[in-house]
């Protein structure tokens, strides 16, 4: 996935804004809905874009770090997820030959949080190829 956002330490990045880059690997048991072949039993891929977008393009951090946790908090807010790795990087405002820096973090969901689900675990990854 692709977003403009306003993120960086600088004043220059957080004015002229800088293109983002997110991968999302998100880890939910998908037994259901591979039986049901019914939405309603997974996750949304257009509704984690859309979470994943309001981070990007709505606040404002000064670490790729810190959104790549947001993402990750949003993520894991959603019933049923049990762990995601967020992957975040931009074009750094550096002279060099740097094509990419990014930051790679992974999260569990706390299991007071959510009620158990047992069975087979599967990965939905969404803006793969980066």
């Amino acid at each position: 996935m692709s977003f403009y956002g306003y993120h960086g330490e600088t004043q220059a990045e957080r004015t002229l804004g800088n293109r983002f880059h997110v991968d999302v690997e998100i880890r939910m048991d998908l037994s259901v809905a591979g039986r049901s072949d019914n939405i309603a039993d997974t996750l949304d891929y257009s509704h984690a874009f859309e979470l994943v977008r309001s981070v990007v393009e709505d606040q404002q951090y000064s670490l790729i770090e810190a959104i790549a946790a947001r993402i990750a908090e949003s993520l894991l807010a959603e019933p049923r997820i049990d762990s995601v790795k967020v992957r975040v990087g931009k074009h750094p405002p550096i002279a060099g030959a740097i094509d990419r820096c990014s930051v790679i973090i992974e999260r569990i969901a706390q299991a007071d949080a959510k009620p158990g689900v047992a069975g087979a675990q599967a990965g939905n990854q969404l803006g793969a190829g980066q």
